[in-house]
This record gives structure tokens, sequence and C-alpha cells, in this order.
């Protein structure tokens, strides 16, 4: 959970990324191979093959760190004046964050270069390793502890968004890609070294995801001296979408009364209210009619394509909108609306040659599938 929260920090605190949150704790990394004993993690059975499955199917075990050694990563690095992309704190904090743990917090074992790995994502695990199988531990003791609580889909989130979604100007500006992250599709496309069970409904695993997606932009974007249109009309897109959303429930915070000027006081409001936000939304008893709900009232958005907005917000309303219906759809098992999704899809695909009319017209006829359902 955030230092924010926890401690009364600064605002820049709480949107550190989690596992550098934990480097400030006494607590010390030991590394994954302390979990990959075959009587724990490293076994071959389902229930014990944790570390397998990420050290040899998940990307995140090993593609993080090499992508800094490519060539592509050092001519990103020369254009943001990085002169070496594997050590700079600019690269490492998201491809290899355990190169940015202290000495003093390095367990014997305790290897830099392993990527995003276990600590990275359950916290450091000192205090913790020991105990964390025991029977008789509930997920409190094992939290109390320093074990980070995943089934919480606000921590959940805290943890993963932010490398996945928020990138700096200098760097996009350098040539470094930009990214957009939906956390329902992430978690069930990822080799599981969980059980599937445990990921939560999927309609609020993506609600909370955007949420949290939101703050990290809205941070992001008061750090920069002079933010590029472009990150600003992403801006406006996920404000626009969790503002949609936020109509099926009286219970979730509402957007503040704003017009969404793109400066100082409007990201500092619209960062509260995405944490705001997302705590409510992971705290909801989160049922299929709530899912309906947020699809329905998504699916009848066409309306706002037929305005004088600009085009480029458009477009990026409509990136996150066919996002978010398609996560919505799974989890109602609507295969009937497959096809008027993939020419949603379809048109959404390029952000240039996005056509508002056109886009609604197709989106009217998603609807119509959906109330058919």
């Amino acid at each position: 959970m955030s230092k924010t929260i926890n401690c009364s920090l600064t605002i820049f605190l709480f949107f550190r990324l989690a596992v550098a949150q934990n480097m400030e704790t006494t607590a010390k990394f030991l590394g994954a191979n302390s979990c990959a004993s075959s009587s724990c993690h490293g076994g071959g059975s389902v229930n014990q093959n944790q570390f397998l499955v990420w050290s040899l199917k998940d990307f995140h075990s090993q593609r993080p760190v090499a992508t800094l050694a490519t060539a592509r990563a050092k001519q990103i690095a020369d254009a943001a004046g990085i002169v070496d992309p594997t050590t700079d704190e600019r690269c490492t904090t998201c491809h290899a964050p355990l190169r940015d743990v202290p000495e003093g917090l390095r367990g014997k074992n305790f290897e830099a270069g392993e990527g995003v790995s276990c600590e990275s994502c359950h916290g450091p695990a000192e205090n913790w390793l020991r105990s964390h199988t025991r029977t008789d531990y509930t997920r409190d003791d094992r939290t109390a502890a320093g074990m980070r609580d995943l089934e919480n889909l606000y921590v959940r989130a805290n943890t993963c968004v932010a490398c996945h979604q928020v990138i700096s100007q200098p760097l996009l500006l350098a040539g470094h890609p930009e990214l957009i992250f939906e956390l329902d599709g992430q978690s069930v496309a990822e080799p599981k070294h969980w059980s599937a069970a445990k990921n939560g409904n999927g309609a609020q695993v993506w609600f909370v995801g955007q949420a949290v997606a939101l703050r990290e932009i809205s941070w992001e974007l008061a750090q920069e001296k002079s933010p590029a249109e472009n990150e600003i009309n992403r801006w406006r897109g996920l404000i626009w979408l969790m503002d949609r959303v936020c109509a099926i429930d009286p219970n979730l915070p509402k957007a503040p009364d704003t017009t969404f000027r793109p400066n100082l006081e409007n990201f500092g409001l619209v960062q509260k209210w995405g944490d705001a936000l997302a705590q409510a939304a992971a705290k909801l008893q989160w049922t299929d009619k709530q899912s309906q709900a947020a699809l329905v009232a998504l699916a009848n958005t066409s309306e706002d394509f037929e305005t004088t907005i600009p085009q480029p917000v458009q477009a990026r309303r409509a990136e996150r909108l066919v996002l978010a219906l398609d996560r919505l759809v799974t989890a109602q098992k609507n295969s009937q609306a497959d096809a008027e999704l993939n020419r949603l899809f379809q048109l959404a695909q390029s952000l240039p040659d996005f056509d508002p009319k056109t886009f609604a017209v197709a989106l009217d006829k998603f609807s119509q599938t959906i109330e058919a359902h």
C-alpha cells in the first residue's frame, strides 16, 4: 500500500513504484533463488512450480533486462542523453528494478539482474519467507509480515500499472514506444504461477486498473513543464471513460467539477479522483449485474463520438473504449458481440485515421448486439 496513505508522506512518494517503496524499509531482498528449492516453488507439481513458470515462461524474468542491452535501447538512450541504459535509473526503475536496491538491503543470494522478480511484486522477503507457507497464517498475517497482498486489486494495480502505463515525456520524445495497459487482459494473458481463481472478477480488475492508470497519467503530466498535446489527449480520453463508468454506481466518487483544462491544478484534482476511484472500486462487491451495467453504459456512448470535440481526443476515447468493451464482453461471456467488437477495434487501430462518425455507427450496431443478448 502507498506510503502516502500509511505514513502521510508527500504525494510524490505515493506514486513511486511499489518496489522503490519497499526499498525504504529495513527488510532485505533475498533474491529469486530463495524461492526456488524443489520443496518450495521450484518443484514440478502444479502447486509448487511457481519459480519454474516465472523463470522459463514469464517475460518478466529476463526480457525486461535484456531489452536494455539492445541496439534500439541504445538508440533511445543516446537521444535522451543517457550514457548507459543498463545502469541509468530512468531505465532500470522498470526494466531492472532490483538494480536500485541499496547494498544494505541485499541478502546473500541477491542478484540485481533478475529482471522483474518475485520480490518486485511480492515485496522484500526477509520477514515473511519462512512464515508465509504456514497453514495457520492468514492473508492478514502475511501482509503484516511485509508480503504484498496482490489479491487486493488496489494493491495489485499499484504494483503493476505505473511501469506498464506511464513513460516520461523526454523518453517518449527520444523514441520510447507509448504504452497502454489494461490490468485484466494482462492478468489473463500472463503465464500463471498462481491460481486463476485469484485473478478476481475480470470487469472489476479492469476498472480498478484503469482508475490507477488515470492517477498515474495525471501525476506524470503534473511533472512535465510543457505536457505534449498527445499525452493530454490520452488523459482526456481516460477521464471520459471513467466518468461514464462511474454513472453505474452512486457509491463511486464522481469526477471533480472542472473543465479538465490541462493545468497543474486539474492534474492534481484528477490524480486524487483516480486514486479515490481505484480504492472505492476495489472494495465493491462486484456482480455480473454491475458488469452488464458498465457494458451497456459504454456501449451506448455513440453520441459522444458525434460532437464537435477534436478528432485526436475522440481517437483516444475510442482507444480506451474498445479495450474496456473487450474486457466487459469477456466477463459477461457474450461471444455474440465478437464480430461487432472486432470492427470497433479495427476502426480505433489508427489514431490519425480515426473517423468518429463511422465509429459511432459501428458502436450503435455493437450496442444492439449487447441489448439482444
